[in-house]
């Protein structure tokens, strides 16, 4: 079965209880096969995943403090999203650092938490009133950055876990 690797910065799971019960409620599936989290790379990005592990155990950089947007639809409304709305360059620093000696210049990422994936599920306008009356954490926190590994279809795992040091 094929398999597919990303880099993925997972939330507190206190800053994350708003989002998780959104997710629970309205997208069991993906809630099933992952917790809440902002991908840091994509799989296309750390297929030389030797130097990616060498940047990482080399990596010196403190936790990323990030704040959140309200939520927003996509994927023709069908699936919803948080984006983060102060990407003052730490998350972009952190990208790159991590891909040294792979990719030049990486790619923009827009920074964001899925509450509702497109793939397994479908956002209708009551349920989308209903997100955006939850009240969602204004700032994030993120610690750690995780290799994670999935068999399409089957839940994520976590492969390696790293600790950003702190400010």
């Amino acid at each position: 079965m094929a398999t597919r690797q990303q880099l993925t910065l997972f939330l507190d799971p206190l800053e994350a209880a708003p989002i998780e019960h959104i997710r629970k409620t309205y997208n069991t599936i993906q809630y099933g096969l992952i917790k809440s989290h902002v991908t840091l790379c994509r799989e296309d990005e750390i297929k030389q995943i030797h130097k990616v592990l060498e940047n990482l155990k080399g990596l010196s950089y403190p936790k990323l403090e990030l704040s959140l947007g309200k939520a927003e639809r996509f994927s023709e409304g069908k699936g919803v999203f948080v984006p983060v709305i102060d990407l003052n360059q730490s998350f972009r620093n952190l990208r790159i650092k991590i891909l040294t000696g792979i990719i030049e210049k990486p790619r923009e990422h827009q920074a964001h938490i899925t509450l509702m994936h497109p793939r397994n599920s479908s956002c209708t306008d009551s349920q989308f009133s209903e997100i955006l009356d939850i009240k969602l954490p204004a700032r994030i926190t993120l610690s750690t950055i995780s290799l994670i590994e999935q068999e399409i279809g089957q839940k994520w795992q976590i492969l390696e876990v790293f600790q950003l040091p702190g400010s």
